[in-house]
């Protein structure tokens, strides 16, 4: 039996456990696309490289492993920046292959030809480019640099003479052959010394304000940080894409306090987090002036960024789940009877207002629909356990994001560190294609449902089903109540139907003014899905919202 390199290629992937593969056929790649698809690999033709490089870094996330993304050269690699940036920011692992210009046709103005090695070589951690004498070597390293370390992004480049070639590789049954290994992800633990130093600071400030904020970078390490938590009692609060990691539903989640934890804290441990926007770089007056921060990352880079505080220099370089476990065990052996005091009664407090305070919206009726009405109506809708839910807009993210709580890790996808639009079909092709067992919900603002609303017809075509909730208040931020020529830059069409575009593209569509139709086409949604594997697309009309001047409400406005 004979091997060309390109069936070598793609024997070699899917030997190395890829099962997926997201992107757009072209010339030259439509070739090892088949090729791909004829030794078992499953692929997912999308309908814009962005959104397929979207679903690609999704994917890597929601496995654990490296998403991978199929697409044509020059344009096809450019349209796909956009998911590689957003792996690279994210830290996930995102294998990129994308077809070049024959090797006799560089430096001639070749089809569509760019130097993408050059391009992409000095933000990524590994790039290659194919030959008949390196694929095993090539694939090896591209794949086990995208999960040693830091998580990222490395890039094969396939020409299009290295595709087209039938020659037979020498050796003939080169799959026969040993592969060359690709080791699983290396830990480090932590110094010790630190470790007892973060004990004593602990232990120090036993009657102040401790704090532990959970980032998505700990998303791997669920068990052990559920155990140093429920152990020793220690308060909580998880960044929006971390929710799950240890239960929403947990006593010790101060979540719906958050302004009042950062406000108070006097000592925070930060596991896989950044001191980034996101945490409002550690600083006042959103934290305590005199918070004192360490970080726990496998990224040394991140310790110490945006941290004045004494506890920078404290800040542990290692495995957050080997971290965990090493300050545990101290605590165990200095201390085994100590347990924090817990949640302080002023933050309970706090937390029942507010918490009372979100129920009080939900039932609060207008002339039109709003966030608080359409989520108190589908939270109890959406079974916690068995549900995937994808958010992405502006208002539809930030309120979501404390409307659904979760137990369960990876389970809360948005925006994330790069607060990206555009992610939402991506994010939920890729959880669909991952655990096709489960429900896929996507609730996405009209603005941003427009970012990739064509991949609809990727999701029918693919049996993807999903929920797609489409929270429609014919604008960014705000919508508009007059129509006509000098509407300002964040209108959009009034109450535009997209559900008749989900329905031009195969899916169901459903249109909702109140919540019994809400309740109503959200179940038979759920129906669709699981009994027949049909996607949907609930266009719900909400009031326009406020005419008011437009801020970054993450940075300005006090969080619940």
């Amino acid at each position: 039996m004979t091997t060309t390199a390109t069936q070598h290629f793609a024997q070699l992937l899917q030997r190395y456990g890829i099962d997926t593969v997201f992107g757009i056929v072209g010339i030259p790649i439509v070739q090892l696309a088949d090729t791909m698809v004829a030794n078992g690999i499953k692929f997912i033709p999308c309908r814009n490289e962005q959104a397929a490089s979207y679903a690609a870094s999704g994917y890597g996330y929601v496995n654990d492993k490296p998403g991978v993304l199929l697409v044509v050269g020059g344009p096809g690699l450019i349209h796909s920046l956009a998911g590689i940036y957003n792996s690279m920011n994210n830290r996930w692992p995102l294998l990129v292959i994308a077809g070049s210009s024959s090797q006799s046709d560089i430096h001639k103005g070749g089809f569509q030809e760019l130097d993408q090695i050059s391009l992409l070589y000095p933000f990524l951690k590994f790039t290659g480019k194919l030959t008949a004498d390196n694929v095993d070597m090539v694939t090896q390293k591209a794949l086990n640099h995208c999960i040693q370390g830091t998580a990222g992004v490395s890039y094969i480049d396939v020409p299009a003479d290295f595709i087209e070639s039938e020659k037979p590789l020498e050796g003939n049954d080169y799959i026969a052959n040993e592969l060359p290994m690709i080791l699983t992800p290396k830990k480090c633990g932590p110094d010790p010394s630190q470790i007892k130093e973060i004990l004593q600071l602990i232990l120090h400030h036993r009657d102040n304000n401790i704090l532990i904020v959970i980032g998505k970078g700990a998303v791997k390490n669920s068990h052990e940080i559920r155990r140093l938590i429920n152990k020793f009692n220690l308060p909580f609060l998880p960044t929006p894409m971390a929710k799950g990691i240890v239960p929403d539903s947990s006593p010790l989640n101060v979540s719906s306090a958050r302004s009042q934890a950062l406000k108070t804290a006097d000592v925070v441990l930060v596991l896989g987090a950044r001191l980034n926007w996101i945490l409002h770089f550690g600083t006042s007056p959103k934290w305590n002036a005199e918070s004192i921060f360490v970080q726990f990352d496998s990224n040394p880079e991140t310790l110490g960024d945006n941290n004045a505080s004494p506890g920078a220099d404290l800040s542990v370089w290692g495995d957050v789940g080997l971290s965990v476990t090493a300050l545990m065990g101290e605590l165990e052996r200095q201390s085994p009877r100590w347990k924090y005091s817990g949640v302080n009664q002023a933050m309970r407090e706090k937390i029942q207002l507010n918490q009372t305070r979100l129920l009080e919206k939900e039932k609060v009726a207008g002339a039109q629909l709003n966030y608080h009405q359409v989520y108190g109506t589908l939270r109890p809708l959406i079974d916690d356990y068995r549900t995937i839910l994808v958010t992405e807009g502006a208002n539809t993210m930030d309120i979501a994001r404390v409307s659904f709580p979760t137990d369960v890790p990876r389970r809360r996808l948005d925006a994330g560190t790069n607060a990206t639009m555009g992610i939402g079909l991506g994010y939920a092709l890729a959880s669909k294609a991952s655990h096709l067992e489960l429900d896929v919900v996507l609730i996405q603002g009209d603005s941003a449902f427009g970012f990739s609303a064509m991949e609809i017809e990727t999701a029918v075509r693919c049996q993807l089903a999903l929920i797609i909730v489409v929270m429609n208040n014919s604008g960014i931020y705000h919508g508009e109540n007059s129509t006509g020529s000098d509407l300002p830059p964040t209108a959009l069409s009034k109450n535009c139907r997209y559900d008749l575009v989900g329905k031009g593209l195969g899916a169901h569509g459903f249109f909702v003014n109140t919540l019994s139709e809400l309740s109503k086409s959200f179940q038979q949604a759920v129906r669709l899905s699981r009994a027949r594997r049909e996607t949907s697309v609930i266009n719900v009309i909400i009031e326009p919202g406020e005419q008011k001047q437009i801020s970054f409400a993450w940075q300005n406005k006090p969080r619940l």
